[in-house]
């Protein structure tokens, strides 16, 4: 299978609607909601996978070249690592079970939009928008579903047995709470 590479950079850089974007590094607001999503994110997921920030994934949707998607959380279930050398539970050459991606006052929807759909095209079960500014998520499925999220909600997925996502946790961290 044809790969795209991109070089390493600080902050990294993904492959995105045919160019190679370099993630911005966060400010205080994306900061602080990746933190909160990802510590809950990450208690859920002890026993079954693994959680992390910033880990590039070689993603390749069916027909599609293989490319470097960088989400701001990614969580991967160990059933679905079994069997990955070392190198490719470094970087893996598969789309992540979860994504969240927290928006940054930079990004354009057009590419947020682009990076949703070529993971859920490439398998990923769960897509998670947040916008901190906003204090709102969505969440895409594999299914085509897609629910919206206030400040006060709490997420919890179907498929994901236990996960819950509580944004108002996640958000009160903003105004120094908590």
């Amino acid at each position: 299978m044809q790969e795209l590479v991109v070089p390493d950079t600080e902050p990294e850089s993904e492959w995105v609607r045919g160019r190679v974007l370099q993630k911005v590094s966060p400010q205080r607001r994306h900061a602080i909601v990746q933190l909160a999503i990802g510590s809950q994110l990450a208690e859920w997921a002890r026993g079954r996978g693994e959680v992390g920030t910033e880990w590039r994934f070689r993603v390749a949707p069916p027909g599609e070249i293989r490319r470097p998607l960088v989400p701001d959380i990614a969580y991967l279930s160990f059933e679905r690592m079994r069997g990955l050398d070392e190198p490719d539970r470094e970087i893996p050459p598969l789309a992540p079970d979860i994504v969240v991606e927290i928006i940054s006052p930079d990004d354009l929807a057009a590419d947020v939009d682009h990076k949703r759909a070529v993971y859920l095209r490439a398998g990923t079960q769960l897509v998670i928008i947040v916008d901190p500014k906003t204090r709102r998520a969505t969440v895409f499925a594999a299914d085509g579903s897609l629910t919206a999220y206030g400040a006060g909600d709490t997420i919890e997925p179907r498929g994901f047995p236990g996960l819950r996502l509580v944004l108002p946790d996640a958000f009160a961290r903003l105004d120094g709470q908590r």
